[in-house]
């Protein structure tokens, strides 16, 4: 019998099953895969794009970094560097992950190599040609200046432009590199018969992404960092650049090594050699924040905007998430104790949250108003106290508070400004209710078996909830900070309602100077390397928090 040839029984029996299913599988999830490509990918990397560039309106010319510098100073360069190390400490991952694969399976996956290599080229190549397209595309909008818009003089612009001196070369290498992985890879799954095939060519083609865009990286950060000496040499300074690199990399460095030996403390099975590493970790600690202190003064160089934004961010973020928990975390666990009308108040909290925002910031602004007929005013003459700014007053609440008293306090002291205080106030009204229902979805979660236990053995009711509640609230606590900080961070709607000009800009956190940058002041490109700024604390954040806490959740 004549043996069917290897496409035929691609397309028939269970490999033809199989591919079919595979088609019908990504042909359902094509529509949402483009769908996120173009609203989510996309103009992430587009803004990358108009960060790199001198942007005011209309696209000028590729600065680089410098829209970074300004914004942070010489920290651009030395995070760059770092993004670069990190992604060659990400091929060793890789690597690593690969070896264990293939010790654990005894597969010898090394023809995977070829496919992967090209799956890299293939990226590398579309990412080429996107970035000589983008810029033909974008300059169709003056192109049409003086002529009648339409359908068709767009398309005939568009067609103009993909077919560029630039672009079509570099659509025909990535039409050449797309087809040719897809060839070797085929290729390979048929000499080498393995269902881990696949796999091992998607790790090493990560592993020479990783690789290229690591390389790459900290060339190009090293070109910026030499362009930066040579202005500034020429304006005869020292930008000081690599004595910062140096510090902060040898500072982490020794704060990565000081949590090592703190971690082995524990592990210890003398008091010398807990004690031991106990002081030797606390040194290295010492060493390294120290040599990475030096980053808040590299920042206090770059925009002042950006220190102060971050730093009322930080107000509003520390001001907001522990008080919401707390509060939270109190009246799910008086709602959960089955009293009457425990539903109405259920409904009574949960109000804030379903009520528009922008709607409920109004009547805030109309109840903390400076005029003293104000609500809030009228309350404060009735206790005999004096009437405040609220909204309008930039000075910080500790000051207010010490000057009441006839009292001063430093600058670093100020707090909080009156104005930050009372958005502070309507967040944590807004969110508690819904941290509330949340945390009485955790509670309903809990065995009650374990409650009335503990109560049979003599423990009190806070020995109940600080051993058993709290603890098995861990995840619900998790996700609700976590949710938290990042929302604080991004807030934007009702502090812009509440944002008025005599509070001096202590109300302005990062967000809204980042809208004020792009649609105020038009500085697109500058705008776009701001948000990233805050992409990366935000993620900065995100990490540290899982970190801290992830550790120490508790699933039961």
């Amino acid at each position: 019998m004549k043996k069917k040839s290897f496409l035929l029984r691609s397309i028939t029996g269970r490999q033809g099953r199989r591919l079919k299913e595979y088609l019908t599988a990504y042909i359902f999830i094509a529509p949402a895969s483009i769908l996120v490509f173009l609203f989510g990918i996309f103009p992430v990397f587009f803004a990358l794009y108009v960060s790199l560039h001198r942007w005011r309106i209309v696209r000028g010319d590729m600065i680089g970094l410098k829209n970074y510098g300004t914004a942070v100073g010489n920290l651009a360069y030395v995070i760059a560097f770092f993004l670069g190390i990190g992604a060659l400490a990400l091929v060793c991952f890789i690597i690593q992950h690969i070896l264990k694969l293939k010790k654990k399976h005894a597969d010898q996956p090394w023809l995977a190599i070829f496919p992967g290599f090209l799956f890299m080229v293939t990226v590398l190549a579309f990412f080429n040609w996107f970035y000589h397209a983008l810029p033909e595309v974008l300059d169709i909008a003056f192109k049409v200046r003086g002529l009648e818009r339409g359908q068709i003089v767009f398309a005939d612009f568009l067609r103009e432009a993909l077919r560029a001196e630039a672009v079509l070369p570099a659509w025909r290498i990535f039409l050449l590199a797309l087809l040719a992985s897809v060839a070797v890879s085929l290729l390979i799954r048929r000499l080498w018969r393995n269902r881990r095939n696949f796999n091992y060519q998607i790790f090493f083609a990560l592993g020479f992404l990783a690789l290229s865009v690591g390389i790459g990286l900290l060339a190009f950060t090293l070109q910026e960092v030499a362009g930066a000496y040579e202005v500034a040499l020429a304006e005869g300074s020292d930008p000081g650049i690599w004595p910062q690199v140096i510090s902060i990399s040898a500072g982490v460095l020794l704060l990565g090594a000081g949590y090592l030996l703190w971690r082995r403390a524990e592990t210890q099975a003398t008091n010398g050699g807990f004690w031991l590493h106990l002081l030797a970790a606390l040194v290295l600690l010492v060493g390294g924040w120290l040599l990475i202190g030096e980053i808040p003064m590299i920042i206090a160089n770059g925009d002042k905007q950006v220190w102060d934004g971050l730093k009322v961010t930080l107000f509003f973020s520390l001001g907001t998430v522990p008080v919401q928990l707390t509060l939270s975390i109190f009246l799910s666990v008086l709602l959960f104790q089955k009293l009457i009308g425990s539903n109405i108040f259920r409904i009574i909290y949960f109000i804030p949250y379903v009520t528009p925002a922008i709607a409920s910031a109004a009547v805030f602004q109309q109840m903390f108003s400076n005029r003293h007929t104000a609500p809030v005013n009228m309350f404060l003459r009735a206790l005999g106290l004096p009437p405040q700014k609220w909204l309008f007053e930039p000075r910080g609440v500790i000051t207010l508070i010490a000057e009441y008293f006839g009292k001063t306090v430093p600058a670093w002291m100020a707090g909080p400004s009156l104005a930050m205080s009372v958005i502070i106030l309507h967040s944590v009204w807004t969110f508690v209710g819904y941290n509330t229902v949340i945390y009485l979805a955790g509670l309903g979660n809990i065995p009650k078996e374990l409650n009335d236990a503990a109560e049979v053995d003599g423990a009190s009711g806070w020995q109940v909830f600080r051993h058993i509640t709290f603890p098995l609230l861990s995840p619900t606590t998790y996700f609700l900070s976590l949710i938290g900080i990042i929302g604080t961070f991004k807030a934007f709607n009702t502090i812009w309602i509440f944002r008025s000009n005599m509070a001096l800009g202590t109300t302005d956190t990062f967000s809204l100077v980042i809208f004020i940058e792009f649609f105020e002041k038009l500085r697109y490109g500058y705008a776009s390397a701001m948000a990233f700024v805050l992409f990366g604390i935000i993620l900065t954040l995100t990490l540290i928090n899982n970190r801290i806490q992830g550790s120490r959740v508790f699933y039961g």
